[in-house]
């Protein structure tokens, strides 16, 4: 881990990502980050993600109101707050705001009424999604938003989403590990693929229908 410079900017968060690695802070209110490269990488499965029965119910159910990029700095500040020693601080939050409107970084967002309850962000680097963060207000928040991730990744051509490390809550799902080597060459092949993330022309109930179907109940 390499501490930050004084000075970074959106690009050079972007170059960091595309050689591997990421940002992580002690604290929100640390005022520097480490640049952080594992020797060992978690990835989650897109197509084949596994989702236990009980969650492909709710996510049929749709229990929440799915938008995308709707308040993408609202969601990487609960995804900051839900942590008691989060590493989102200051510069991360504002370097991703800014990659999101210039729409590199992504939101997923569970809204129940006018009430932001759960959700995830990351950002897109050709086909390779960088999962970032997620929170949930209410009961499987979260998790109805990485379904609905994974379909909408599934859809717009994507190869590899990053969870970075392993997470015993993500094990569901079906989390893997690589060597960061494999990591870094599979992110090289796939970087500069064509991806929609915005999947034009469909939406998010076809996404989340398409991706369902292919599942067992």
């Amino acid at each position: 881990m390499g501490q930050s410079p004084e000075i970074i900017t959106p690009e050079d968060l972007l170059q960091i990502y595309a050689l591997g690695c990421f940002p992580m802070a002690e604290s929100m209110e640390d005022d520097t980050f480490s640049i952080v490269e594992p020797k060992i990488r978690a990835c989650l499965p897109i197509h084949d993600l596994h989702i236990p029965k009980r969650l492909r119910r709710k996510v049929r159910q749709r229990p929440f109101n799915i938008r995308i990029d709707t308040d993408f700095p609202s969601v990487i500040r609960q995804c900051a707050l839900a942590r008691p020693e989060t590493w989102i601080n200051r510069d991360i939050e504002q370097l991703f705001i800014e990659l999101h409107s210039r729409g590199i970084a992504h939101s997923i967002e569970c809204w129940h009424g006018e009430k932001l309850v759960g959700g995830l962000y990351g950002l897109g680097l050709g086909g390779v999604f960088c999962g970032e963060s997620m929170f949930s207000l209410e009961t499987d928040a979260s998790k109805v938003a990485l379904v609905h991730l994974c379909a909408r990744l599934d859809a717009a051509g994507f190869a590899l989403l990053d969870a970075q490390f392993h997470n015993p809550h993500l094990e569901q799902f079906g989390l893997y590990q690589i060597p960061q080597a494999e990591y870094c060459d599979l992110l090289a092949i796939h970087k500069d693929d064509p991806t929609d993330f915005l999947c034009t022309g469909k939406s998010e109930a076809q996404l989340i229908m398409e991706f369902l179907g292919h599942k067992e109940d």
